[in-house]
C-alpha cells in the first residue's frame, strides 16, 4: 500500500463538491494519485455485484468512453459492475475513483483491483486507516460517491440494490441521473426500470451523457 494522505476542507486537492451535501464528510483518506481529484468531470457508474453478461459489457463500455476524453470515473470498487467500471477507465489510461466503506489500508474486497488502484488510481474514504469494512458503512458512503459526480448511472441492479441508494442520494444532492434499461423479464433489470419509471434519464448510448456534463 502506497502513502496515506489525510484531506480535510480548505486543504489542497479537498472536493469542494462535497462540502454542501447533506451530512458532509469532516475529512477524507486518500491512497493513490491524489492529483486525480482535480479531474472534472466526474461521473459515477455503479452496479450490481453479480451482472449478468448485458451489463458486464454495458458497464465497462461506458467507463472506457468517458475516461478517454478525460472524465473522472467513481465508483465504489466492488465486485461485478463497479470493478469493471474501475478496470476499463485504467486500461483506457483514464482517472477513477473509488470510495471506500473501510480504511483505505484495508479495501475492501482486497485483490490486484485493490492494488492497481492505490498504484494507478484512487481509494478515498473518510474512515480511518485500520478501519474494517462494516456493513453499514457501505449505504452510508454511497453519499460521497454521489456527491462527487457530476451524474450518477445505475447500469444494472435488482428491486432492493444499493446502487439505488447511490441514485437516491443523486437526486436529493441535485446531480444528474441515469439508468441503462435492461430485459423486461429479468431481475437485475427491476432496478433500473424503477429508476426510469420515478424521473431517471434513459441512457442507451455512453453519448447520452454528454449534454448533462456540459460537452
Amino acid at each position: 500500500m502506497t502513502h496515506l494522505l489525510h484531506l480535510a476542507p480548505g486543504l489542497p486537492h479537498w472536493p469542494v463538491e462535497l462540502d454542501t451535501i447533506e451530512h458532509p464528510p469532516a475529512e477524507l483518506w486518500l491512497c493513490g494519485r491524489a492529483e486525480l481529484l482535480e479531474r472534472r468531470p466526474r461521473v459515477a457508474v455503479v452496479g450490481t455485484r453479480s451482472p449478468t453478461p448485458y451489463g458486464e459489457l454495458q458497464a465497462p463500455r461506458l467507463a472506457a468512453f468517458l475516461a478517454r476524453p478525460g472524465v473522472a470515473v467513481v465508483s465504489a470498487l466492488a465486485r461485478g459492475s463497479d470493478g469493471l467500471a474501475h478496470r476499463a477507465a485504467l486500461d483506457a489510461g483514464g482517472a477513477t475513483l473509488a470510495v471506500l466503506g473501510s480504511g483505505v489500508d484495508r479495501p475492501w474486497p482486497p485483490g490486484d483491483l485493490a492494488e492497481r488502484m492505490a498504484r494507478e488510481g484512487c481509494l478515498l474514504s473518510e474512515f480511518p486507516p485500520g478501519q474494517a469494512p462494516r456493513r453499514h458503512h457501505f449505504p452510508w458512503r454511497n453519499r460521497i460517491i454521489a456527491g462527487l459526480a457530476s451524474a450518477v448511472v445505475v447500469v444494472e441492479a435488482a428491486h432492493a440494490s444499493g446502487s439505488l441508494i447511490t441514485a437516491r442520494w443523486a437526486v436529493d444532492q441535485g446531480r444528474a441521473f441515469f439508468a441503462i434499461p435492461g430485459r423486461v423479464d429479468h431481475p437485475l433489470s427491476r432496478g433500473c426500470h424503477r429508476l426510469l419509471r420515478e424521473g431517471a434519464e434513459l441512457l442507451e448510448s455512453p453519448a447520452d451523457l454528454l449534454p448533462a456534463l456540459g460537452f
